[in-house]
């Protein structure tokens, strides 16, 4: 980490013009990045004296500098305080470096953990498109485990992961889904009605978490939560499936706090600072003896 005292002026040695203009290049790529370091630092913002004492530079080169990063996008300027934060751009390269393959390896070793301690299949979902895709699954200890259908891909309206990934939705995208969606039933217990779903996301949204009481398949239980990404926004769901005969209602409760565990700690792999939220009876709704 680069800190106050890293920088010098450049000074001219021999070696030529164009080397000259090469040292001064490198020079202001590593007061650049130290200035961006800084910045991260500091979620409440820096001011420009603050930012030029720490990195040891003159204010009226950290101006220029930041007057660049500003304009890239690598650094924003807030327009009451004039503190500077990390800007767009930054978080834009990071969330376009994770890519799907490196998300599942980050969660293969929490399904797996999930799946011990439960003892029933765990999954990780991603969104795509208006599709639910299962995109890792560890299956349990349990005596009796459920096999894969559909390929992978699950209708979003009648499962625990999908309902997370709708919850997740902008209201209006929602609303978009609800108009085009073909609600139709996998069990009689399927939601096949608009305004019944949209009652329903409402309250997955309200409680962080959502379940299905046999509603894709009448013999399976599960719960989901969603994961979340440094920004905030929601990138996946985890959750757990089993059948309705051991995976009891009392037990299922109990194994949302750990479900909503291993949600939080892959959230954390992935820069999300958030806490571990258990279920309550708000969040279900559908759970009945």
């Amino acid at each position: 980490m680069l800190r106050t005292g890293a920088f010098s002026e450049p000074k001219v040695t021999s070696g030529g013009e164009g080397a000259t203009r090469e040292r001064t290049g490198v020079q202001s790529l590593e007061r650049a990045f130290g200035i961006l370091e800084e910045v991260a630092q500091h979620r409440s913002g820096i001011s420009l004296a603050e930012l030029s004492k720490r990195v040891g530079l003159h204010n009226s080169t950290t101006f220029h500098l930041v007057k660049t990063m500003v304009t890239l996008g690598y650094i924003r300027q807030d327009r009451d305080t004039k503190r500077y934060h990390v800007g767009p751009m930054v978080f834009s390269l990071a969330a376009s470096s994770l890519s799907e393959v490196e998300l599942v390896g980050l969660a293969t070793p929490i399904l797996e953990e999930l799946a011990r301690d439960t003892g029933e299949s765990s999954h990780l979902a991603l969104r795509r498109g208006e599709d639910i895709v299962i995109a890792a699954r560890v299956a349990g200890s349990g005596a009796f485990q459920l096999v894969d259908r559909g390929g992978g891909v699950r209708p979003a309206h009648c499962t625990a992961l999908g309902k997370v990934l709708l919850a997740a939705m902008p209201p209006e995208r929602f609303e978009r889904y609800l108009s085009a969606a073909r609600l139709e039933p996998s069990t009689p217990k399927s939601i096949t009605d608009p305004g019944l779903l949209r009652e329903e996301i409402d309250r997955v949204r309200t409680a962080g978490l959502a379940y299905d009481d046999g509603e894709f398949d009448p013999e399976v239980r599960c719960v989901a939560v969603p994961v979340r990404d440094f920004t905030g926004q929601v990138a996946g769901a985890i959750g757990i499936s089993g059948p309705v005969w051991r995976l009891t209602l009392a037990r299922l409760q109990e194994a949302t706090t750990r479900v909503c565990t291993a949600a939080a700690g892959l959230s954390r792999e992935l820069g999300a600072s958030m806490q571990v939220r258990a279920g309550d009876d708000r969040s279900a709704t559908r759970l009945t003896a």
